[in-house]
C-alpha cells in the first residue's frame, strides 16, 4: 500500500510515521510537511520519501498523489496551538479549513481509496468540571476558540466531501496527546523544558481545569484500527478515560525532576479557556476492539525522562514561536 502522511514532521505525525514504518514495513510512505515553526524534518527517518509541501497547494498535492500512486491519506497537518490561535486566528482558518478542503479536492480528483482525517476533542466545546457525562460521536459541535472552530470547520469539509462526492473518509477525534517529539510550546514539554532551565511553570488561574490524556502510541494504534476496519463515513472518538489537571501535571513533573513545587507561576486564563474535555470512546473499543496500552503514570514518567534526556532535540526549538501567555491581559 502507498500511504501519504501529512503533517509528518509534527508531533503526532512524526510518531505515526515511525509507527507505520515499523508495523507496516512493506508499505511505501510519503511524508509531507510544510515545515512551519512546529515542523522538524530532523524527526523523520532520512530513508523516508519526504515532500516539503503545503496541503493547501492543490496542484502540488495532486501531482504527488498521482506520482506516488497514493492509496490512503492520513491528515495530521494542522495549526494546533490554542494560545497562538488567539493571537493569529487567520492562520488557523487558512491552514485547518481551507488547507484541508484543498487536500480533499486533490484526493477526490485522484480517487484515493481512503482519506482519514485526524481531529480533536475540542470541537465539541467543553464540559463542566462536575459533569458526569462525556462527549460521544453524536455530541453537537460547540467550538469556543479559533483553533477549535478551525478544526470543526475541517471536520465539516471532510463530511461534505463524503456526502457530496462519495470520497471514502473516516474521522477520529482524539484526547490531548503526550509523548516524545512534541513541540515545546505544549504543556508537558513546556513544563519540563522550563523546569530544567530554572524557569517558572506557567499554570493558568483556573488550575483545576482538566484534560483527558492519551499517549501518542495509543493514538497511532487506534488510527491503524480505524484504517483497517473502521466504517467509511464514520467518526471515532479516541480517548484513554484518564483525566489530569494542568496543576497536577506541574506537580508530577517537578516531583519527578526533584525540583521544588514552588517553581509554579499563576498566569491569567487564556480567552475562551475550556474547562474540561472527556471522550466516550466506546464505539472504537466495541466495534474495533481497540484499547489503550500505555498506563498514564508510567507513560508520563517515561515522557518526562525522554525530554530530560533529549535536551539537544528541544533546546534549539525554544525560540521558534514563543507565545506570551500574558498577551491578552
Amino acid at each position: 500500500m502507498n500511504i501519504l502522511i501529512t503533517g509528518a514532521a509534527g508531533f503526532i505525525g512524526t510518531n505515526f510515521t515511525r509507527y507505520w514504518a515499523s508495523t507496516h514495513p512493506a508499505d511505501h510512505i510519503l511524508a509531507l510537511d510544510a515545515l512551519t515553526y512546529a515542523g522538524n524534518a530532523a524527526n523523520l527517518d532520512p530513508a523516508l520519501t519526504f515532500a516539503h509541501a503545503d496541503i493547501g497547494d492543490l496542484p502540488v498535492v495532486e501531482a504527488l498523489l498521482r506520482e506516488h500512486r497514493i492509496d490512503v491519506v492520513v491528515n495530521f497537518a494542522a495549526e494546533s496551538h490554542n494560545s497562538l490561535a488567539v493571537l493569529d486566528p487567520e492562520l488557523f482558518f487558512r491552514t485547518n479549513v481551507l488547507g484541508t478542503q484543498r487536500l480533499l479536492e486533490a484526493c477526490r480528483r485522484v480517487g484515493v481509496a481512503r482519506f482519514h482525517h485526524v481531529s480533536t476533542c475540542e470541537v465539541y466545546g467543553d464540559l463542566a468540571l462536575d459533569d458526569p457525562g462525556a462527549f460521544t460521536e453524536e455530541s453537537p459541535y460547540r467550538p469556543r476558540t479559533p483553533y477549535n472552530a478551525s478544526k470543526a470547520g475541517a471536520d465539516h469539509a471532510v463530511r461534505a466531501y463524503h456526502e457530496t462526492f462519495g470520497l471514502p473518509v473516516t474521522i477520529s477525534n482524539c484526547a490531548n496527546n503526550y509523548g516524545p517529539y512534541q513541540f515545546p510550546e505544549k504543556v508537558i514539554p513546556l513544563f519540563v523544558s522550563r523546569a530544567l532551565s530554572g524557569l517558572p511553570l506557567p499554570v493558568y488561574a483556573s488550575s483545576a481545569n482538566r484534560r483527558e490524556w492519551l499517549h501518542v502510541d495509543d493514538h497511532c494504534s487506534a488510527i491503524d484500527r480505524v484504517l483497517a476496519d473502521g466504517r467509511v463515513g464514520e467518526t471515532y472518538n479516541i480517548g484513554s478515560g484518564v483525566e489530569a489537571s494542568v496543576a497536577d501535571l506541574a506537580t508530577r513533573i517537578l516531583d519527578q525532576l526533584g525540583l521544588p513545587r514552588t517553581q509554579v507561576e499563576t498566569v491569567p486564563d487564556r480567552p475562551g479557556h475550556d474547562r474540561r474535555y472527556l471522550l466516550d470512546s466506546s464505539r472504537l473499543r466495541t466495534e474495533l476492539g481497540w484499547a489503550p496500552a500505555v498506563d498514564f503514570d508510567s507513560g508520563l514518567a517515561d515522557t518526562v525522562t525522554w525530554y530530560a534526556e533529549n535536551q539537544a532535540w528541544w533546546r534549539p526549538l525554544l525560540d521558534r514561536a514563543a507565545v506570551n501567555e500574558n498577551a491578552w491581559t
